[in-house]
């Protein structure tokens, strides 16, 4: 890593000397390694959006380059679990710190020593290109958690694939290019996952709110927004189809939400049931909650998370339903990080 110094300070945007970096680089910013991203580069000067509180920090600290753009884990272990919006997962950091997490924490995004039974959909020998399903993990009852070629490995034959119980990092397949491959893959979250063609949008998707199925229909590979003042509903609007659409798989993220609202809904999934399996509805629901009190740039970063995950179980050919609430207050993050920008 190329360690750079502090110059200057401004809330969650911090600038750094001496420091060789590119656009989105991952940082670690002074002794207590607090991430951030690489948002612009002036000459000397590289500019810092810090996801968490830089209360305390001084110039003249230590600045440390990763070379690496923020990226999510995806593999078995994302439903169920309850992210901020980098990826950290809220409930390891609470048993590891208490219900007042301090800054500075880390968890990986997937649990790493957990074993999965992986079964194999395909044969050595056969040709396999980008996206191709390789085998099948039941990562909770009822779904399938389909293990694939990552995007950007290229077209090659199955040298050697095996089934068993496997952790997210074991090698499970190996293709003839050398390419290896294991259940986790890493992919940036500022790049769109890659795809053959956008499908035109002509299956309704049933909300299971008669208001919105008789006055407002949406369809499968659309998107909709509701706007309105405080208090006029939305957060409640967006529950209800978190709740009752027909997606196969909900991706819930919560960007600047107030905390009691967010609370609602973490309290709330835990006990509600699937309408169509009788299976917890948590089971297909991954959430992300960056509340309002939350750093900002996190907030920035949380709704990029949320669509990168549910790209992946797009690719999977499941139907995700994401929300996003609200985009008002991620505009609102993006303005404050604007302002500190000058």
């Amino acid at each position: 890593m190329k360690k750079g110094v502090l110059f200057r300070i401004a809330g969650p945007v911090v600038m750094a000397k001496n420091l060789d970096a590119r656009m989105f680089d991952v940082v670690y910013v002074g002794k207590e390694k607090l991430m951030g991203e690489v948002i612009q580069i002036n000459s000397e000067l590289v500019t810092i959006q810090v996801y968490e509180d830089t209360s305390g920090l001084t110039p003249g600290e230590p600045v440390e380059n990763t070379g690496q753009p923020l990226k999510v884990e995806l593999g078995p272990g994302l439903l169920t679990s309850i992210y901020d919006g980098i990826q950290r997962p809220l409930v390891a950091l609470q048993k590891m710190q208490g219900d007042y997490i301090l800054r500075g924490a880390f968890a990986p995004g997937l649990d790493h020593d957990k074993k999965w039974d992986f079964k194999a959909l395909v044969k050595k020998g056969d040709m396999v290109e980008p996206g191709a399903v390789l085998g099948e993990v039941e990562e909770v009852e009822g779904i399938m958690h389909k293990v694939m070629v990552p995007p950007d490995v290229k077209a090659a034959k199955v040298k050697d694939i095996k089934s068993g119980k496997f952790t997210i990092d074991e090698i499970i397949v190996t293709l003839a290019n050398g390419a290896k491959i294991a259940m986790r893959q890493e992919w940036p979250v500022r790049k769109p996952r890659p795809n053959k063609e956008k499908l035109p949008p002509n299956v309704p998707l049933i909300t299971g709110q008669r208001i919105f199925d008789g006055l407002f229909p949406l369809a499968k590979g659309g998107a909709a927004a509701i706007p309105g003042p405080f208090g006029a509903g939305k957060t409640v609007s967006q529950q209800q189809l978190a709740k009752w659409c027909d997606a196969q798989i909900i991706i819930y993220v919560g960007c600047g939400e107030r905390g009691n609202e967010m609370t609602e809904v973490l309290t709330e999934f835990p006990h509600l049931d699937d309408p169509k399996s009788g299976r917890p509805l948590l089971n297909r629901t991954v959430l992300i909650a960056n509340t309002s009190n939350m750093p900002v740039a996190a907030r920035e970063a949380s709704v990029y998370t949320g669509i990168t995950i549910a790209e992946y179980f797009r690719d999977m050919g499941y139907d995700v339903a994401l929300m996003a609430d609200s985009t008002s207050r991620w505009a609102e993050a993006m303005r404050e990080i604007s302002s500190r920008l000058e």
